[in-house]
């Protein structure tokens, strides 16, 4: 009886072992949840989204594996991302923190705001104005915004919000050094991203973690918690799931 137990027991810890093996392998090679914590990617991303990043988009780093073991240096199996990307990585300014925004500058390129207007190597990106009557949360209150649809030199399209007041108009040139990105969140006004240096500033190639995919679950928890089972219909956005991010 005893030994029946015993190899019992033995057989349930091997399949929990295999179990965290495969975890581990498809976690780090292959797809990622993420959760979606604060307003700087919104109207795209909203707090409480839930969504997988794909891995192998841009080849492995030590960052793609978890508590970012110094296995090797650089990156195995690179692929160069497209300007218009969301994307996750690594802040350097300590090498832990995940975040997640667009991808706005390559290596080389000119970075500057003039007027409210962003320009990419002196050329002017395009925006349209879509709506004025938006309101938009940055972080626990909501603003008025205008939105607008802006495209990227190489046809990438996305929706941008910027503050009625207060708004970010003018800026200096940032100029991306060698293998290193510069990246915007979509809520310009309510982002900490490559504009401030000392925070999160240019990133290195090394530090990408992946390209956000879609959405698989959406649940606003400022409204109820999740385990608040009858504010479901309220709380659980269905709307968003399995949604493309663009």
């Amino acid at each position: 009886m005893k030994s029946t137990l015993y190899l019992k027991l033995i057989d349930n810890i091997k399949t929990i072992i295999y179990a965290l093996i495969i975890a581990i392998i498809i976690r780090s090679f292959f797809f990622q949840p993420f959760f979606i914590p604060s307003s700087s990617m919104e109207p795209n991303l909203l707090v409480g989204d839930r969504l997988f990043v794909s891995k192998y988009t841009y080849g492995y780093s030590k960052h793609s594996f978890p508590f970012s073991p110094p296995l090797f240096e650089g990156r195995i199996f690179s692929k160069k991302p497209e300007i218009g990307d969301v994307i996750v990585f690594k802040t350097p300014s300590d090498n832990r923190t995940d975040y997640i925004k667009r991808l706005i500058g390559m290596p080389g390129d000119k970075i500057q705001f003039v007027d409210g207007d962003l320009y990419i190597n002196q050329i002017q990106v395009l925006k349209t104005r879509i709506s004025t009557k938006d309101k938009i949360y940055c972080g626990n209150k909501k603003f008025d915004v205008n939105t607008f649809e802006e495209k990227l030199p190489n046809g990438n399209i996305y929706i941008s919000v910027y503050l009625k007041e207060f708004s970010y108009i003018n800026s200096d040139v940032f100029i991306v050094p060698d293998k290193h990105y510069f990246y915007l969140g979509d809520n310009r006004d309510c982002s900490k991203d490559s504009r401030y240096l000392s925070a999160v500033g240019y990133v290195h190639e090394d530090n990408l973690v992946g390209k956000a995919r879609f959405i698989f679950f959406s649940s606003d928890y400022r409204i109820a918690s999740f385990f608040k089972f009858w504010k479901w219909p309220e709380t659980i956005r269905f709307n968003r799931f399995f949604k493309k991010i663009n």
